[in-house]
């Protein structure tokens, strides 16, 4: 069988599930991640033919796209922000939007080479091993209610050579933080269930809804708490970062002005609204 064959059949047979230039995007990445091919591979070797284990990989990775799961969690890979981290079914996949929260984190930064910063809700560690990366000098503390998400965490932070802090915590049951922080950021769960509509089933059938959803009628839940927390554990001049849910811009402006905040909201490349940054009043 030729890569050739092997895309008309991708093609073919996940038609039902995406659309065709997704098909596509998805076999490089399975052949990048898996059969450790360059991107001027997947190109340049569509007529040659795939030995017999190159042909299972790619018969056993269709196979389970065919189920809806997630490409990154059959690779066991994501790419974010120029890095790789490994992902499973206790993590998020790390999406390009909260990309762009991480640059503007550090471009508003770039004068300062020390940071102490909390991400809270880490998951993978996406968002504070990527600043932790571009400023090695600061202090990063990840935080999150999972366990099984600190493990892969702290296995991205060995793996990029950024030493870290980890905490166990559910961030609801904090009466308050220990440190001052410069940076306190959060991507916490802010998927409404009157939403889940809109969700592809990839990511309903897989991607843990711990990390997504919060209930319809309390669904600035973890926004309040962490303002709450942010109050007394920012720096006179530190900046709480959210990544938010493009829906509720203003009751999200409401909150933090309610809170003691200044607040401003930013679209992402979508024209969603998705970063938050606020600073206390």
């Amino acid at each position: 069988m030729t890569l050739n064959q092997v895309k008309s059949l991708y093609q073919e047979q996940l038609k039902p599930l995406y659309p065709e230039n997704e098909i596509h995007s998805i076999l490089q990445i399975v052949c990048e991640d898996l059969l450790n091919w360059s991107r001027s591979d997947f190109m340049i070797k569509d007529r040659e033919e795939l030995s017999h284990i190159q042909e299972e990989i790619l018969q056993k990775s269709l196979r389970e796209l065919r189920t809806s799961k997630p490409v990154q969690y059959i690779t066991g890979k994501a790419h974010f922000y120029g890095h790789e981290f490994t992902v499973n079914e206790h993590t998020l996949i790390p999406r390009q939007e909260t990309e762009e929260l991480v640059d503007m984190i550090i471009k508003d930064h770039k004068a300062e080479s020390y940071l102490n910063i909390l991400d809270i809700g880490t998951g993978t560690g996406c968002i504070g091993l990527s600043i932790k990366a571009a400023k090695p000098d600061s202090i990063v503390t990840l935080m999150d209610v999972s366990n099984d998400a600190l493990v892969i965490a702290q296995s991205n932070a060995n793996h990029l050579k950024t030493p870290v802090k980890t905490i166990l915590q559910d961030v609801l049951a904090l009466d308050e933080l220990s440190e001052k922080y410069d940076v306190i950021v959060s991507n916490p769960p802010y998927v409404r269930n009157l939403e889940k509509k809109e969700i592809h089933d990839n990511v309903l059938e897989n991607e843990p809804h711990l990390a997504l959803f919060v209930e319809d009628d309390n669904a600035l839940i973890f926004y309040r708490k962490i303002m709450e927390l942010s109050k007394n554990a920012l720096q006179p001049n530190g900046i709480l970062y959210f990544e938010i849910n493009q829906y509720l811009p203003d009751e999200m402006k409401a909150l933090a002005t309610e809170l003691g905040f200044e607040s401003e909201i930013f679209k992402d490349l979508n024209g969603n609204y998705r970063m938050m940054k606020c600073v206390r009043n």
